[in-house]
Parts: structure tokens; sequence; C-alpha cells
């Protein structure tokens, strides 16, 4: 068995309550949690977790943000809204997460696969030490980091998947597009992408 679980940025601010939340955020977080609780050790031999880490990301933060390259202040490092939703936490403090890669301190970051762990291991040299040659990613947002993640993972080479019942997207226009994108790229879809609640 060599896929991965690979779970994007499952974090405060991007759920409900957060600075820059997904409608249905927390939802998602949850059936993250309970899906890493059935399938670690039996369908994925890893898995792994994504967090914006932001120090000093530079024009990534704005006070007039255009939501695609730029966005108000989240997941400071340190801070509150930086750390894993209370529905997710659990699974990384009870070691069912195998490595977790920081990104975007001084950038604006949407790929894990721009993220190091805290060895400063990158995620592509993490999963092919280890013998890695499929990965499946879920998070937040579908049309945002988790389709930067799912794209720079088939780059690298990696066997892609995107589960798309086990992500949530910030709009349902860009929720289609990242979906068409995943599919011109070679990255598999699997599941039904839930249709962007309101916030």
């Amino acid at each position: 068995m060599s896929r991965t679980l690979i779970v994007v940025d499952v974090q405060n601010d991007f759920c409900e309550g957060g600075s820059v939340p997904v409608a249905g955020g927390a939802r998602i977080a949850s059936a993250i949690a309970d899906l890493v609780e059935r399938s670690a050790g039996r369908d994925y031999r890893y898995v792994v977790a994504t967090r914006d880490h932001h120090i000093d990301p530079g024009s990534h933060f704005s006070e007039h943000p255009d939501f695609q390259d730029s966005f108000p202040v989240h997941c400071v490092a340190g801070g509150e809204g930086s750390e894993f939703h209370p529905h997710f936490a659990p699974v990384v403090t009870g070691g069912k997460v195998h490595a977790v890669f920081f990104k975007g301190a001084h950038s604006a970051s949407k790929s894990g696969f721009e993220g190091a762990d805290a060895e400063g291991t990158l995620l592509a040299e993490w999963l092919r030490a280890r013998g890695v040659k499929k990965v499946d990613v879920v998070g937040i947002a579908t049309d945002h980091c988790v389709r930067a993640t799912a794209l720079d993972a088939v780059a690298a080479g990696f066997r892609t998947r995107v589960r798309l019942d086990y992500a949530v997207g910030v709009a349902p226009h860009t929720t289609a597009a990242a979906v068409n994108d995943f599919r011109r790229a070679g990255v598999a879809v699997s599941g039904e992408a839930p249709v962007p609640e309101q916030s």
C-alpha cells in the first residue's frame, strides 16, 4: 500500500468564525477526521496535513483583497486562526497524522508542495523517501489550496485523486472550474462535490 492522504489546510481561519471562512468548513473538518480514523493504516499508509503558516507574506495580506492573490490577514503563525480546527485536531494530536507541512511564511503559498515539515523537508521529498506513488487530496478549499496542491502533486509525478466529498469550495463556479482543471491535468476525481454553502 503506497497511497497517502494529503489533508489541506483544515484550520480555524478557513472555517466558520475564522477570518476567511469557507461555509461548510467545520462540516468537512469533521468528515475528514472520521475518514482518517477509519482509513489510516488500512486505505492509507500515511496521512499528512498542510497548514498555512504566515509570518510576513507581503502583499498576500491586504486591506483591499481580491480573494485570488490577496486576502484579509489569516493563519498568522502562532495565532488561534492558524491552528487545526477542533474537529480535526484530535486526529493530529492522537498520532494519526504522520507529518505536518507548513507553507507561506513569507509568501502567498497555496500548494502544500511548497510546504516543509519541522525539519525542513519538502512534501514531495518526504513522500518519495517513503516510496509513495499515489496520493488523495482533501480539505479546504477545493478551488484554492486543494486545487493548487493536487495540480502540483500530479506535476510532481504522483498518481493523484481529489476526493470531492471530503473537500469544500468557496463558490460554485470556481469549484466547477477547479474540477475541470483537475481532469485536464490528469487528476482523478471521485465523489460528489458538495454545493458551496452561502456564508
